[in-house]
Order: structure tokens, then C-alpha cells, then sequence
């Protein structure tokens, strides 16, 4: 049964760095061999992404880059803006305000502190629900 995690922005360093939570989980998946795909709300934020995944842990490498190279493929973690197409991941970390498409086994859902994106994350809970994923929340 696919899952779909819900990661609840609460501690001081994640609510001033949401995407400092999105690279502890793309480590995560990184150690667990699990090829991700993290899926931006804008590329702006791919960018900014991209840029922390180089800085936030100096005692770690993870292989990413923004999709749309010919090395995608080969690429463990691949940062995906609106309106690039990418081969389906077993991972999915998603950023946006919609449920992914494609197949996937795990999607992890970063919401951040803001009371509009919990009152977004409720509407996509419901949605995983429908679609008969196992749902489950983690405060962090």
C-alpha cells in the first residue's frame, strides 16, 4: 500500500528554514538507496533548494541536481520545478499544493507552520486518503 507521510513544520529551525527539512529527509532517502524526486512549487525554490543541499550538512554529500540534464536518470535526488517531466521515483518529497501524478510508493509532505499551506495539506491528506494511500503525521 503506498504511503504518504505529512512532516508538520514546528521547531524554531524549521519554521525559519523550511527547506533545511526538506534536505534532512532527501538525506534520509539518499541512506536508503531510495532514488527521490522533490517537486517545487517554482523554480526559484528549486534553485534555492539546490544551493542548501550543497551547504547544510558539511559532513555529507548528496548526489542532486535540478532535473532536465541528460544525467537525470543517475542522479539520486533530482529537484523538479513546474513543467519539467521526469520518469516516476518510488520517493516523492512534494512541495507543491496538489497531489503528485505518476506512480510512487512513499510521498512525504512538508508543511510548513503557515495556516493557509495546513489548511492546504488537509485537502491533499483527504485526496491520498481517497486514492487509498496510508496517511500518517510527524511534528517536527
Amino acid at each position: 500500500m503506498p504511503r504518504a507521510d505529512f512532516y508538520l513544520i514546528d521547531k524554531p529551525r524549521f519554521r525559519d528554514q523550511p527547506l533545511l527539512l526538506v534536505c534532512e529527509l532527501a538525506k534520509r532517502a539518499y541512506a536508503a538507496q531510495q532514488p527521490t524526486l522533490v517537486l517545487t512549487r517554482d523554480f526559484e525554490q528549486a534553485e534555492e533548494l539546490d544551493t542548501l543541499l550543497w551547504d547544510f550538512d558539511e559532513d555529507s554529500y548528496i548526489p542532486h541536481q535540478l532535473a532536465g540534464d541528460d544525467d537525470d536518470e543517475n542522479t539520486a535526488v533530482l529537484i523538479v520545478p513546474p513543467g519539467v517531466d521526469t520518469p516516476d521515483r518510488p520517493m516523492i518529497i512534494n512541495l507543491r499544493e496538489t497531489c503528485p501524478a505518476g506512480r510512487y510508493e512513499r510521498v512525504l509532505e512538508v508543511v510548513a507552520a503557515d495556516p493557509a499551506e495546513r489548511d492546504g495539506s488537509r485537502v491533499r491528506w483527504t485526496e491520498y486518503k481517497r486514492l487509498g494511500f496510508e496517511v500518517a503525521k510527524f511534528d517536527m
